[in-house]
């Protein structure tokens, strides 16, 4: 599965990082972290899928985001629950996922009017943790989201990158 994702900065990783400890038991915490854009699906021809990406991208610019809240999903369409999440506030990347909804197919319960910008921290465990946890407060982590990653979920790679002027 190939995606364009928003690359997040090394205080949300630093925040990613001391929460482990309370994330330890759930089945599967990330130790990656980025915010998932849109999922673009699988291709034959890689360079064509990512083409298609970077034409729906083409005159994006910069956006600010923000992280407030720990939240979780308790009943997410797909995979185990509950997904424990850093919330991103940012009218700036769902106009952008809305430009990308226009050049691929939306999936549906994740994309489109279901599509809610966040940072998976882990996935799996009961919900009186993932309650407990999104009740504590963190300090609030802004940016400027100034380029996006083509990401290759096969590889766990990113494959290239695509700047957004600001």
């Amino acid at each position: 599965m190939y995606s364009v994702n928003v690359p997040v900065p090394g205080r949300v990783r630093t925040l990613a990082n001391e929460l482990y400890p309370e994330l330890v038991g759930f089945e599967h915490v990330r130790e990656d972290h980025s915010c998932l854009l849109k999922r673009l699906g699988e291709a034959d021809h890689v360079a064509q899928l990512q083409h298609r990406a970077h034409r729906a991208l083409e005159g994006a610019p910069a956006v600010e985001a923000r992280i407030t809240e720990i939240d979780y999903f308790e009943d997410p369409p797909l995979g185990s629950a509950p997904v424990v999440y850093l919330a991103v506030e940012s009218p700036g990347l769902e106009s952008i996922h809305d430009d990308l909804t226009g050049a691929f197919d939306i999936v549906d319960g994740l994309e489109g009017a279901d599509y809610v910008p966040h940072v998976t921290l882990a996935r799996g465990g009961d919900v009186a943790t993932a309650q407990r946890l999104a009740d504590r407060e963190i300090e609030p982590i802004e940016w400027t989201v100034s380029g996006l990653e083509f990401w290759d979920g096969t590889y766990k790679l990113p494959v290239s990158r695509v700047s957004l002027p600001a």
